[in-house]
């Protein structure tokens, strides 16, 4: 049924489109001679016969009537003006050519391109304003939700401009807010700007608002605290635009508008990113990312396939997960150039005939055990996956020639308590051995950072869990601080570190300042509409082995040096350790063996600032 209805307009506008055009023809004699055509009317007749033949043939082919008159934009009139130009030009020069054999009056087709072009575009200009007011009239729009937009800048007017195309998603626009004195009392899509953000509590009553949607994707999450605070108050539901490092696309849509998260209110403004140097380094290159399908590795996917990589190769080991990126990748990134490959980084052998037939050029290393109370638990594990893994890896890449190897670590590598923190450190200590045995111009890497934000494993989906359950919502201690950083914008900086280009280089993303677990909780509680001590009670589980009340981005003996990237710092060089190698191959071997007190030993000896519980009574 809807075929047959879709087809039908496409009927009735392709002989609009020809019946006006075909008028013009008239129009531009009557013009031409102030109405008085007496013994012109077989020029006329013939003249316009003949173009209505070529109008209907360049109409046909120009596919202009398949084009929605509701969403009528420029692009459509610079259509109109090729196609008017198609046809009034060559008529033109056989006027020109003809003269002296039949005379038809030259200003004939100049005057038919220039009533063609506004005749065509005024027809379409008045559909989409006959369809737009029929679907804001009060009729139609009283079913609809009354939106209020707080950002009046270009991610507001998508979002509007959406909500307008889309008259069964039942959303009508009728205001926006915004600090922006400037933008004050204007409209916008013939919306009104009708204050600040101050003024939301008095606009929402006085225009009966039904919903408030966030519309800021640029600002930092304290100016999204302060909409948020205000709507709560308001009692009308809230939802937000995602933040600028989560629109990949640049676009806004309709399905991307969400409930507010507590990342959003951590959010810091967005860092501008070198595109032309990331670009540099995986443009029409092979990229291999290991751990693709957990949370970091299938971010920086996402991120590469804006890059136009030649090829990509998601190495993982759970088949789930990839799974789950390759229906993504399916739906967002078709034309993404890539394969799987399960494949655990421990397995060396089938680690070598993958980067022996696909033949990386680029390498993130994401494949990493990072839940830390499990580590603690099973420490072999620890070892075996985030040091020898690693290792397999970086002597793959070497062997192979990759050019840029960038190893995911993390801010617990720093004076770590835990063997999961541990065993990042060494892995950084692998990467710099790699670091040089390479060329200068290959680059070896490791990028550090904090906790992200909604990774598997994170505080966050634990803390939604217990909410949904109803409480109550542990909480560690209540001084517990932590850096979080968001996924994209950890991955992107990731891309972007990689990219700097110093062989040996351990990267500090800025994580901005660290954030209080507590008071993290009690946000997620009134997000969800409920009340923290409240409706749902925070109680207190203690610090759990390897843990630490706050994190640390440097060792004591470490110092910090900018790059040229305002997000991005780095760590002095202290030079390869002393028998890295052996060291290494002996800590395998204990972890293989599975001797507890052994492995906390070997590590300390590996790294002297380990402070994990069962080294307390060794010393080197």
């Amino acid at each position: 049924m809807k075929d047959t209805i879709y087809n039908y307009r496409k009927i009735v506008k392709f002989i609009l489109d020809v019946l006006v055009w075909t008028s013009v023809t008239i129009l531009a004699y009557l013009i031409r001679f102030d109405g008085n055509i007496q013994g012109y009317e077989s020029q006329i007749f013939a003249v316009t016969g003949i173009l209505a033949i070529f109008k209907t043939l360049v109409v046909y082919l120009s596919g202009s009537y398949m084009q929605a008159w509701r969403n009528t934009s420029y692009a459509d009139l610079f259509q109109i003006v090729r196609i008017t130009i198609s046809v009034a030009l060559p008529f033109f020069l056989i006027v020109m050519f003809v003269r002296d054999i039949y005379v038809i009056p030259v200003s004939i087709p100049v005057l038919e391109f220039l009533l063609g072009v506004p005749a065509l575009a005024f027809m379409r200009a008045t559909a989409r304003f006959l369809i737009k007011y029929r679907q804001t009239s009060p009729k139609v729009s009283d079913e609809k939700k009354r939106i209020l937009i707080v950002g009046a800048g270009e991610s507001g007017t998508m979002a509007a401009r959406e909500m307008l195309k889309h008259p069964r998603e039942k959303m009508l626009p009728v205001a926006f807010l915004d600090d922006d004195l400037s933008k004050q009392n204007q409209r916008i899509l013939g919306i009104p700007v009708k204050g600040t953000i101050e003024e939301l509590s008095g606009i929402v009553k006085k225009m009966e608002i039904d919903e408030i949607l966030i519309a800021m994707p640029s600002e930092s999450g304290e100016t999204i605290r302060k909409v948020v605070e205000r709507a709560r108050k308001s009692k009308v539901r809230y939802r937000i635009i995602p933040g600028i490092y989560d629109l990949v696309s640049g676009k806004v849509t309709i399905n991307q508008i969400r409930n507010v998260d507590v990342a959003d209110l951590l959010r810091r403004k967005p860092v501008i990113l070198n595109s032309e140097e990331i670009r540099s380094c995986i443009e029409e290159r092979k990229i291999l990312v290991t751990g693709a399908g957990g949370s970091i590795g299938s971010e920086i996917v996402r991120q590469v396939s804006r890059f136009n990589p030649r090829h990509v190769i998601l190495l993982g080991r759970g088949e789930n997960s990839l799974h789950q990126l390759i229906n993504q990748i399916s739906s967002e990134f078709q034309h993404l150039d890539y394969c799987t490959r399960i494949c655990d980084v421990r397995d060396y052998n089938s680690l070598s005939h993958i980067f022996h037939n696909e033949k990386p050029d680029v390498v993130y290393h994401a494949a990493a055990h990072k839940h830390v109370p499990l580590m603690e638990d099973n420490p072999a594990q620890a070892i075996l996956n985030n040091v020898i893994g690693t290792r397999n890896v970086v002597n793959l890449a070497l062997e192979h020639g990759v050019s840029h190897f960038v190893n995911i670590s993390t801010d617990k590598a720093v004076n770590p308590t835990s063997v999961m923190g541990a065993s990042k450190r060494i892995s950084e200590h692998v990467v710099e051995l790699g670091a040089s045995q390479e060329d200068e111009k290959n680059v070896f890497v490791s990028v550090r950072f904090g906790n992200v934000l909604g990774s598997r494993g994170s505080v966050i989906p634990l803390f939604k869990d217990q909410i949904k359950r109803g409480g109550p919502v542990t909480v560690t201690h209540p001084d517990m601080v932590r850096y979080f950083m968001t996924i994209p914008e950890a991955s992107q900086l990731v891309l972007q570190a990689g990219a700097l280009n110093q062989n040996g280089a351990v990267y500090l993303l800025d994580m901005g300042e660290p954030v209080n677990i507590e008071q993290m909780a009690r946000d997620l509680i009134k997000l969800s509409g409920l009340e923290p001590d409240l409706d749902i009670k925070i109680t207190y589980s203690g610090i759990r082995p390897g843990e630490k009340l706050y994190e640390e981005l440097l060792t004591d003996d470490e110092g910090i040096h900018t790059t040229k990237h305002e997000k991005i710092y780095i760590s002095p060089k202290n030079g390869v350790l002393p028998d890295l190698e052996q060291r290494i191959e002996k800590l395998r071997e204990i972890a293989l063996e599975g001797n507890r007190e052994k492995i906390f030993q070997e590590i300390q000896r590996i790294v002297p600032t380990f402070s994990g519980c069962e080294t307390e009574s060794f010393s080197v």
